[in-house]
């Protein structure tokens, strides 16, 4: 569980990187390697990321998915669904004042849900 959680932050982060490089009017990187598309042997770039950014995302939502199904079959140990135990004497922890001074009850100790 731990190492999807893992995977699907660098795929986010690996995500929002490959965003941010392309230019939203199509040109991004591709602009940078026009003239040297010859020399470098870098073709279609804005096509590179755009299939980059699909992958990703689509990783991402799959990865997502996969989590969200493994964490709904673990059973989880906590106390949500225990009944709740009201005290007989609601009057028992509330402080009583005798002239100047005040007097606390020690508080009931809790009782186990049955």
């Amino acid at each position: 569980m731990v190492a999807i959680s893992i995977i699907i932050i660098i795929l986010a982060v690996l995500l929002g990187l490959v965003v941010l490089a392309q230019n939203p009017k199509g040109g991004g990187l591709a602009t940078g390697f026009t003239g040297a598309s010859q020399i470098g042997g870098v073709q279609r770039t804005a096509d590179f990321m755009e299939k980059s950014t699909w992958t990703l995302a689509g990783a991402l939502m799959v990865l997502c998915l996969v989590s969200a199904s493994l964490q709904g079959t673990t059973v989880a140990s906590d106390n949500l669904d225990a009944p709740i135990v009201l005290d007989e004497n609601p009057n028992a922890n509330a402080a009583t004042t005798v002239g100047d001074s005040a007097q606390v009850s020690a508080p009931a100790t809790p009782q186990a849900p049955k």
